[in-house]
């Protein structure tokens, strides 16, 4: 059997599972690159993983996208993911074979996406010539089979699917975890992600301040870069928690999940925007609580409520404490 699959490039979360492919079918797995990483996602901590055996890029040389063409063809399955990659899906389709279109959910600002240029290119596509040939849809998103079926699309050709990232096996004595039997006890609470509205960094602040007032011992590291810090920085200042909340700035993927085996409880604060989140992946694979919001793409999928994780009402600040509160007053 021979899988390509065809998208912008291949990032970290992504990688693993194109690796195992690539041992599983006798080096037949190919990744075309549409198109080279940006540089501010390299400068946000991404590794540039272009020089994996599997990748071809497609946006290198004629004789590269040539290749890339013939696998388009000649490939008994094909995946696509990206709106880059939507005209190459077309050209695929037409021969019947099988295909898979990989996304997340379409309808994060609801209705008002079908002002989307690119959803509408995709529509006008779907409705004119994939949806009478063989492909369906790999879902990285818990609600995205509903928007699917909202513009009827891709009906009983839905599958689960997601963001696979490194899962390492590790002596749990090696984390940093709280002794529950010590006397002194400061629990480390972890919020990673870009500072953007839609990621909600203010909801960990105001947690804090909440916490504080309760007369909670405790520690909040904050991990990323965007143009909400600064607010959120002064936020800090004028709810008064400097003394328990850290800003950390960015850091490569690996000493990120070495922080995530230092931290008992992660925030995922994400609102419907966020289509999986594969930091959840992450935080829990490295032994972390977590609270996450149930609108992201990835909660109802990986965390059932008050067993291996807490689900809060997004944007519920209320919400969010509560459950914050019942892991420190539980910390077994």
């Amino acid at each position: 059997m021979t899988i390509v699959f065809f998208s912008n490039f291949l990032n970290h979360h992504q990688a693993n599972v194109a690796d195992e492919l690539y041992k599983r079918i006798n080096n037949n797995y190919v990744f075309v690159e549409l198109m080279p990483i940006c540089d501010w996602l390299l400068k946000d901590g991404y590794p540039d993983l272009s020089s994996k055996p599997y990748v071809l890029q497609a946006w290198k040389s004629e004789e590269n996208h040539r290749k890339a063409m013939e696998l388009l063809y000649d490939s008994d399955v094909a995946l696509f993911s990206c709106p880059e990659s939507l005209k190459y899906e077309v050209l695929r389709a037409k021969t019947g074979k099988l295909t898979f279109d990989v996304g997340e959910r379409w309808l994060k600002k609801g209705w008002l996406n079908l002002a989307s240029p690119r959803l509408l290119r995709f529509l006008r596509h779907y409705y004119t010539t994939l949806s009478h040939q063989n492909v369906y849809a790999l879902c990285s998103s818990a609600f995205a089979s509903n928007d699917y079926y909202k513009l009827n699309c891709f009906k009983d050709k839905c599958f689960k699917w997601g963001y696979f990232t490194k899962v390492e096996d590790f002596p749990l004595e090696t984390l940093n975890k709280l002794d529950v039997s010590s006397g002194e006890i400061t629990p480390h609470i972890m919020w990673c992600s870009r500072f953007l509205r839609w990621k909600h960094p203010e909801l960990p602040v105001m947690l804090s301040k909440r916490l504080k007032d309760s007369g909670y011992n405790f520690r909040l590291d904050m991990f990323g870069s965007g143009e909400e810090l600064e607010r959120i920085e002064k936020l800090t200042k004028d709810l008064m928690v400097e003394d328990m909340v850290s800003f950390c700035g960015n850091m490569p993927n690996d000493e990120i999940l070495e922080q995530m085996r230092k931290h008992e409880i992660f925030l995922f604060t994400s609102d419907k925007n966020e289509g999986w989140g594969a930091v959840l992946n992450e935080s829990m694979a490295n032994g972390c609580a977590v609270v996450a919001s149930n609108l992201i793409g990835s909660v109802p999928f990986l965390i059932e409520d008050g067993v291996n994780g807490c689900i809060f009402k997004s944007e519920n600040i209320a919400d969010l404490t509560m459950k914050v509160r019942f892991l420190l007053d539980y910390p077994a």
